[in-house]
């Protein structure tokens, strides 16, 4: 049995900051928990980012839960990504039983229900503020990772943006892009060959079928106006607390896809944005990624290394990012690397994979005498788990096995009355959820081409009448001799309905033309 006292003057020391801190639990030791060994998180070292995995049922969503609450009281903003969908009680004040009451007394704490400011956000037609991003705000280089194109691909689509900003052609959403493609494969690829070089019909096709691989995950919800802005995430409310924003995204586990565009695009624009901060006493913001093997799950390797890049950069501008998971090695090893904060619940060891994961994640673990770290990761109950985490110095807190506070807000969903009271009571939800219809590039190049068919129409009865001998008109040289133009006329109708291509996305655009990377 290991000595007590030399177990509480260790945890003592290592979870003793200087700066701000919270109490999120208490140590345990042989099974036991031990008072005076409490554990505290130190909200200076939260933008170092952290990994929170366990098997399922293990209390993985109630420890983002309590440490949501817990930045909330620090008027730290939080960002939840809600894909089971049981995060959202988190706005109404939860319940007290026997088993909550009797691990509070073992941590030492008080349970007080408490309901914290919440904001529901949506990328789709669920309850919430809607979150849309117009394709001018991705960039070529962002857009073309996400659809994963090679080199020539990604010049042709580099190509399409400069040549829609020169003739102010607004790319908002994805049907926008898809007439664009069409456009300058057809009757608009004299004029782009000539002033921006020649253009293969197979590219333009390849990147269409790619952008209708994307659409058939229901992109068009998340593309278009208004464009979401992603300082409204860092609000605080009225009593000093921070607002935590629950993202539901419950009917985006079978699009790995789209979940993954909507994130790469956001932690870019918080970079973007964001000015940089060094060491601040407190993040400005904190992501929490539930199921965060679904970003991963379908990306591309250059995707991957834009994730790891971001990831890696973004904390200098005091934003923290926590992924969960069940397995810690859902998570690529560059990613891995940069989480400072590890909270590990209890794994299973049901066959050998299991036991090969289990032995590769007590690696991963500091040292420790008081813990055969690879057997107690199997045994330990709900709502316990191995903490380490980085000081003040950057440097890593001793391992310790810790019984976690319980949330003081409702652990289950909110009804539907509930979630009606909270978004119309929102003002981002008046802001954002206005349906915008603004004229882009869709709109202007269906009109030129609508143009280009109506003179030709008027050129087409001029020679009729000469023809019948009832008078000439001098024939007008210019743009609408050109035989691709003359073409427009007897395909604009053929045109318009193959643009459509189920591509009548839901909301808005905006006229933003910002490329983040």
């Amino acid at each position: 049995m290991a000595d007590k006292q030399q177990f509480i003057d260790a945890t003592k020391a290592g979870y003793t900051f200087k700066g701000e801190s919270v109490k999120i639990g208490r140590a345990m030791l042989d099974g036991e928990v031990v008072p005076g060994a409490d554990v505290f998180l130190p909200l200076k070292t939260m933008n170092r980012h952290g990994l929170i995995s366990g098997a399922t049922g293990t209390g993985k969503t109630k420890t983002l839960q309590m440490i949501s609450e817990a930045l909330s009281n620090a008027s730290v903003p939080v960002l939840l990504m809600d894909i089971k969908g049981d995060l959202s009680g988190i706005a109404m004040p939860g319940t007290s039983n026997a088993h909550i009451l009797e691990r509070c007394e073992k941590i030492g704490e008080t349970f007080s229900p408490t309901k914290y400011p919440v904001e529901l956000l949506t990328l789709s037609d669920e309850k919430g503020v809607r979150l849309r991003a117009t394709v001018s705000e991705f960039g070529p280089v962002l857009l073309s990772k996400i659809l994963g194109l090679n080199d020539t691909q990604s010049g042709l689509v580099a190509m399409i943006f400069k040549y829609c900003d020169d003739n102010k052609l607004p790319l908002l959403d994805l049907k926008d892009f898809i007439k664009v493609l069409q456009f300058i494969g057809a009757e608009g690829k004299a004029e782009i060959e000539k002033n921006y070089g020649k253009i293969a019909t197979t590219t333009t096709g390849t990147i269409l079928r790619k952008v209708v691989e994307l659409q058939q995950q229901k992109a068009d919800i998340f593309f278009g106006e208004k464009s979401f802005e992603v300082e409204d995430l860092m609000r605080i409310s009225d009593d000093g607390r921070g607002v935590i924003n629950v993202l539901r995204v419950t009917d985006l586990q079978d699009r790995p896809k789209l979940f993954s565009t909507f994130m790469l695009q956001m932690l870019a624009e918080l970079y973007a944005i964001s000015p940089e901060e060094g060491d601040l006493e407190k993040p400005k913001l904190v992501l929490f990624i539930d199921e965060a093997h679904l970003i991963f799950q379908e990306a591309s390797q250059a995707l991957l290394q834009q994730i790891e890049t971001v990831v890696k950069l973004i904390r200098s501008k005091g934003i923290g990012i926590f992924f969960v998971t069940q397995n810690p090695m859902d998570v690529p090893a560059g990613v891995l690397a940069q989480l400072g904060m590890k909270v590990q619940h209890a794994l299973r060891a049901f066959t050998a994979v299991d036991r090969k994961v289990i032995k590769q994640t007590a690696e991963n673990y500091p040292e420790t005498s008081f813990y055969k770290t690879d057997e107690l990761i199997t045994q330990m109950g709900i709502g316990e788990a191995l903490i380490t985490m980085l000081n003040e110095k950057g440097i890593p807190t001793p391992l310790v096995h810790a019984m976690l506070a319980p949330p003081k807000s409702r652990m289950d969903v909110l009804t539907d009355d509930e979630m009606d009271t909270l978004v119309a009571d929102s003002k981002l939800a008046a802001k954002y959820n206005k349906v915008v219809d603004s004229e882009s590039a869709y709109e202007i190049l269906n009109a030129k081409l609508q143009e280009a068919a109506e003179r030709t129409e008027e050129q087409e009865e001029e020679k009729k009448q000469a023809k019948a001998g009832r008078g000439s008109a001098k024939k007008e040289e210019g743009f609408f001799d050109n035989p691709l133009v003359k073409s427009a006329g007897r395909t604009a109708a053929n045109i318009i309905t193959r643009s459509l291509l189920g591509a009548l996305g839901l909301g808005g655009r905006s006229r933003r033309t910002k490329s983040w990377f």
